[in-house]
This record gives C-alpha cells, sequence and structure tokens, in this order.
C-alpha cells in the first residue's frame, strides 16, 4: 500500500513516515523543505514540490498509485499567521484543495490530517473535549478549521473519507534518537529550555506568574510524538476497516505547567539556567488540556510517554546529538 505524506519531512511527519515504513507500508515524501529538512526523510521516496504547484503534486499521483494520504504540510507560527493571514490562508487552506483535487483527479479518497487544539480557541472549560465550540482566535485556528469544514463537504459531494486529529502540544523525539524537533526559528517551550540548560541561550523567558493555575504560569497538555505517529497509523487502519469519517483530540489529559516543564529539564539534564519572569503574553489561555477519551475508546490509542520527564528525556537526546553534528 503507498501512502503519500504531504509534509514528510518536518517534525510529526518524519515520524510518522518511519512508524509507517516499519509497519510495510510504501511511503512517498511530497515537501517543499521550507520548514522541513532532508536529512529527516529516511525512509520511503522524497519527491521535493510545492502544494502550491498543482502540476506538481497532481504528478505523484500519476507515478504512484496513492492509496492514502497523511497531510501536515501547514505554517504553524500563531503569531506570524497574525501579522501575515494571506500567508497562511493560501498556505494551508489553497493548498490542501489542489491536495484534494488531485486526490479526486486520480481516484484516491482517504486522507488523515493534521489539526490542531487551535480550533476551539479559548475554551469555556477543561479538559477540551471533541463537542465543544471550536472558536479559533487567529488565523493559524481559523485556517485548520476552515480546512475541516472543507473535508465534511467534500464527504458528502465526493466520498471523501477523513480522520481528523486535532493535536495539543506536540513534544519529545524519536525513542531511538533518529529524528526529532528542528525548527528555524524555534518557539516552543520545551526546546527553547533545552536550548538555555545546552548553553545555546543565556535564559529562558516564562511569560506570567499569576495565571489561576496550581504555580501560577499557562498549563498545556505535552503529547510525544512518537504517540501523534501511533495515532496516526491507528487513524489509517481505523479508515481502511471501512469505519466513518471523524474527529479526535490527541492529547494527554495531563496538563504540566510551564514551571514544571523547566523544573524536568532541570532534573533530566543535571545543568541549572536562568530563568526569566516576563509579563503575560496577550492571546495566552491560562490552560489547555484535551480530553482523548474518543480517541482511545474508538482507535485503540494509549499514549506509551505519558511523562514529561520521559518526553524531556528524549528531546534531550535529540538536542544533543544535533549540537554534535
Amino acid at each position: 500500500m503507498a501512502i503519500l505524506i504531504c509534509g514528510g519531512a518536518g517534525y510529526i511527519g518524519s515520524n510518522v513516515n518511519k512508524l509507517l515504513s516499519q509497519q510495510g507500508y510504501q511511503t512517498i515524501v511530497f515537501d517543499n523543505l521550507v520548514y522541513g529538512h532532508r536529512e529527516l526523510v529516511k525512509w520511503g521516496e522524497f519527491v521535493e514540490g510545492d502544494l502550491n504547484d498543482y502540476n506538481a503534486i497532481d504528478a505523484v499521483f500519476k507515478r504512484w498509485k496513492i492509496d492514502a494520504v497523511f497531510h501536515f504540510a501547514a505554517y504553524a507560527y500563531v503569531g506570524e499567521s497574525v501579522k501575515e493571514p494571506a500567508k497562511y490562508y493560501q498556505n494551508n487552506v489553497t493548498c490542501t484543495l489542489n491536495l484534494l483535487e488531485a486526490m479526486r483527479t486520480n481516484g484516491c479518497n482517504r486522507i488523515v490530517f493534521s489539526s490542531t487544539c487551535a480550533t476551539y480557541g479559548v475554551p469555556s472549560r477543561v479538559p477540551i473535549t471533541e463537542d465543544m465550540p471550536q472558536n479559533p482566535i487567529n488565523p493559524y485556528g481559523a485556517t485548520k478549521l476552515m480546512v475541516e469544514r472543507i473535508f465534511k463537504d467534500y464527504a458528502v459531494a465526493y466520498g471523501l473519507e477523513f480522520a481528523v486529529l486535532r493535536y495539543f502540544n506536540a513534544a519529545g523525539a524519536d525513542p531511538d534518537g533518529e529524528i526529532g524537533e528542528w525548527h528555524i526559528p524555534e518557539t516552543h517551550l520545551i526546546p527553547l529550555v533545552l536550548e538555555a540548560a545546552g548553553g545555546k541561550r543565556s535564559s529562558v523567558k516564562v511569560f506570567g506568574t499569576d495565571y489561576p493555575t496550581r504555580d501560577g504560569t499557562c498549563i498545556r497538555d505535552y503529547i510525544h510524538v512518537y504517540d501523534l505517529a501511533d495515532a496516526h497509523l491507528r487513524a489509517l487502519r481505523y479508515l481502511e476497516k471501512g469505519n466513518p469519517s471523524d474527529f479526535f483530540n490527541l492529547g494527554n489529559t495531563l496538563g504540566t505547567s510551564v514551571l514544571e516543564v523547566i523544573e524536568a529539564v532541570k532534573k533530566v539534564t543535571g545543568r541549572s539556567f536562568e530563568v526569566e519572569y516576563c509579563a503575560r503574553r496577550p492571546g495566552d489561555p491560562a490552560e489547555l488540556v484535551g480530553d482523548s477519551a474518543k480517541a482511545q475508546r474508538i482507535l485503540g490509542w494509549k499514549p506509551r510517554y505519558p511523562q514529561i520527564e520521559e518526553i524531556v528525556s528524549h528531546a534531550w537526546k535529540w538536542y544533543c546529538k544535533l549540537a554534535k553534528d
């Protein structure tokens, strides 16, 4: 079975590529390498191309008989999406339409989509369940929600079969140390704290210490990237069995505060570093934690690495490898 992974040279896509390859699937990675890294494509075929170019993606379907698609090719910087919404609507929505049309033209009707908890906006309660209102507060979240709506319309009109996976905070690295998080620029908390521990940056900033949480800092739901990859494999198999299209939250239901992440990094690395306490950032909800009971019940999914120390330990191993290379 041939699987097309759009954005497969990125953080989550490369981990999914590894797991699919281990399970015997033929994988074809399609990536423009704007944020992805060719070095992370260690399995399957690689095609450098952009979803803006319909002919380029159509050629992939013409060359291989694609049975299903995994779609990770999106811009995902929230702040940038506010400053440059046109860039995000073009890439995240228009390019997805190009992909869907290439699928439709070439007889492929199955897709697993990388969505986000940002579609919920500021939740009225936590943990967040799939049936809660979706009111994104930034263009990034809005583009993901728009694609979700497009999928529902394509399902009715054209028979599209989809599984939408709404992530919380992807973190960690491949337990084997082969691939991991590699963003330029880096904006995610755990890698930033690891950079402080590794001496790459002079300090780590904590934005807000007066939130209504157990230690005053924001709480987020960190989900190991291996567990995300496992959920994607299970979502594919769910669709292969003829089950109905559906939406699933992927989280640990274990909220971890910013200060708890910092303490976990100090414990794992055995290093200390400076922490700067700053004012809150606009738009940061106090707590975002997901309820993944539906994914566990329907997909049979259960996180293998739920503890923050395990997540940090794998991320540190990858950080040290990158620093050495």
